[in-house]
């Protein structure tokens, strides 16, 4: 399924709107990843434990976003964007959301 960050998909018509389609999901830090992190933080630098827990939650929220389009009946779905939000101490949500589209 196509999904992008613009209004329209480039050479594409888009026949309807079907809604707003969206997907989540909730991750937390492990103690393993917060003592490389502690460590990481000490000598500067990227910590990437957390980038890879960061774009891992991202891909989920995606794949749950395309989902929700597909049993919506979508072909596409337009203007995503991603929002994240701490939900308690050392969790956090990513949430992917757009536009659900039929083409022509």
């Amino acid at each position: 399924m196509i999904y992008v960050t613009t209004n329209d998909i480039a050479g594409r018509e888009i026949e309807s709107h079907i809604g707003t389609v969206r997907g989540s999901t909730v991750r937390a830090r492990n103690i393993g990843r917060d003592i490389f992190a502690g460590l990481k933080n000490i000598v500067g630098g990227e910590i990437s434990e957390y980038t890879r827990l960061l774009a891992d939650a991202r891909e989920q929220a995606i794949k749950r976003m395309l989902d929700d389009a597909q049993k919506n009946g979508a072909d596409a779905v337009v203007n995503v964007r991603f929002t994240t939000s701490q939900v308690m101490q050392g969790a956090a949500e990513m949430l992917a959301y757009g536009t659900a589209v039929k083409l022509k």
